[in-house]
């Protein structure tokens, strides 16, 4: 007996327009959520009004056209995360070997690349490559009678790590808060690096621009505890730009220490509250500072080592780390039911519980309870660090286009009108998407084992 993702598949192979559907699901990798829109765009002559070309989906399949969804979340759309992620790696390695618009002198600038973690808001269980997780000699309780320490030595993807000792001494209210103000935490770090740099040359603050351009770009990653941290890279230029050399004195040596300072005196106050008791947020002790390397060294990573590890952790979404869920929830039944970790399940808990207070409104912290609090983008940078999104995507369209599109001419006039009709798959349709992303990754893999076997015979 067929199912119904079989008659479906059936009934698209009888359709007379199933190549051309076919052709544009190819187009968008099996995309696994596509955006259906419908219109027509007319090219013309600005002089003359003669017509270029055209375009109008009256004549595709359903008179729509499908195009990526673009979500960067793996876990959602495999096919658009990886051209997410692939994007990434040219954002972040522009900005740090040149290309994209970018000049190539800008790998002669200090660059770093920086950790920033959170504080510690109670013992978690942890990983130690072979060593016992919290030895104590003396053993000992807390006020709740669980353990204070560990004496367990815990596996690499043993389920218990970053869980809380005792969850009832974890702060989950200060989690949740450094999480709610962690975008205002970095602005006050980047600010504090402008500072340090500005009295380390003896100039005021509001000069610093006249003499140097510090840059940044970051990515936020959640740990194993379900805590954010940043990894970012730290870039000082000249006045003009990634182009021009940073001044003299700009040195590697006192960005790192600017870095350090920083690091430790950015901080948010948030006002008191009978509810909770944090009331001042900064980072944590744990700190990491390299120097980027334009060749392998064994002192500090690599530009390509950095922009692949930045593109890694871009694509990845909050469920897949284990650290929440990709789509909001709207009531404490969805939390309670939702398949997360106990811990986890107390942070998105107490989120809802303070995001009902009238003093913490502002933070939103019920529509961002399944990211823990955390409301900021994956990835920032500043606006002169690199190349954009924007600026890649249409570099790839006009590459797939052959650079021959007429619109670039200011000599036409481009007039177009599209609208939504839609979004997703049919049963039978998502099937066939799903292959034709599977056999996308197979000939990536394909043809990375050819680069490899290429690299092995070369070594011989």
């Amino acid at each position: 007996m067929l199912s119904d993702a079989d008659r479906d598949i059936i009934r698209l192979a009888n359709d007379p327009l199933f190549p051309r559907w076919l052709e544009q699901i190819r187009a968008i990798g099996g995309c696994a959520h596509p955006i259906y829109l419908s219109g027509s765009t007319v090219t013309r002559d600005a002089l003359t009004g003669e017509l270029i070309s055209s375009y109008s989906t009256a004549g595709e399949p359903g008179e729509r056209l499908a195009v990526r969804c673009r979500n960067r979340r793996a876990s959602v759309c495999e096919p658009c995360s990886y051209l997410h992620a692939g994007d990434t790696y040219q954002l972040i390695r522009a900005g740090l070997s040149g290309g994209k618009n970018v000049p190539g002198a800008v790998r002669n600038q200090p660059r770093l690349f920086v950790t920033l973690t959170a504080p510690s808001f109670g013992s978690v269980h942890r990983f130690l490559d072979g060593e016992r997780c919290r030895p104590r000699r003396d053993g000992g309780e807390c006020e709740h009678g669980r353990p204070v320490g560990c004496g367990l030595v815990h596996a690499e993807n043993d389920t218990a790590l970053g869980r809380p000792l005792c969850a009832d001494c974890y702060d989950h209210v200060a989690h949740v808060l450094w999480h709610a103000h962690a975008g205002r935490l970095w602005d006050r770090f980047t600010t504090a690096v402008r500072r340090h740099l500005a009295s380390a040359a003896g100039i005021p603050r509001s000069k610093l621009r006249d003499h140097l351009v510090v840059s940044f770009a970051k990515v936020a990653e959640y740990q194993k505890r379900a805590a954010i941290h940043f990894h970012g890279v730290v870039r000082l230029d000249g006045p003009a730009g990634p182009g021009d050399p940073s001044p003299d004195w700009a040195t590697a040596q006192l960005l790192t220490d600017a870095v350090h300072t920083a690091a430790q005196s950015a901080n948010v106050r948030v006002p008191g509250s009978d509810a909770y008791g944090t009331e001042l947020l900064a980072f944590g002790t744990q700190l990491a500072v390299r120097p980027i390397w334009s060749f392998a060294d064994d002192e500090g990573p690599t530009d390509d080592a950095v922009a692949a590890y930045v593109a890694k952790y871009v694509s990845k979404g909050t469920a897949e780390t284990g650290a929440g869920l990709d789509y909001r929830v709207t009531s404490l039944d969805d939390i309670h039911a939702a398949v997360v970790t106990s811990h986890v399940g107390a942070l998105m808990a107490t989120c809802w519980r303070l995001g009902g207070l009238p003093e913490l409104e502002r933070l939103r912290l019920r529509s961002w309870a399944h990211t823990l609090g955390y409301r900021g983008h994956i990835l920032t940078k500043s606006r002169r660090y690199s190349t954009t999104y924007t600026a890649l995507r249409e570099e790839r369209a006009e590459y797939r286009r052959g650079d021959t599109d007429p619109t670039d001419s200011p000599a036409v006039v481009t007039d177009s009108n599209w609208r939504y009709v839609g979004s997703g798959y049919t049963a039978g349709a998502a099937l066939v998407a799903a292959g034709i992303a599977e056999d996308h990754v197979m000939s990536r893999q394909l043809a990375r084992e050819a680069i490899e076997d290429e690299g092995r015979g070369w070594e011989l």
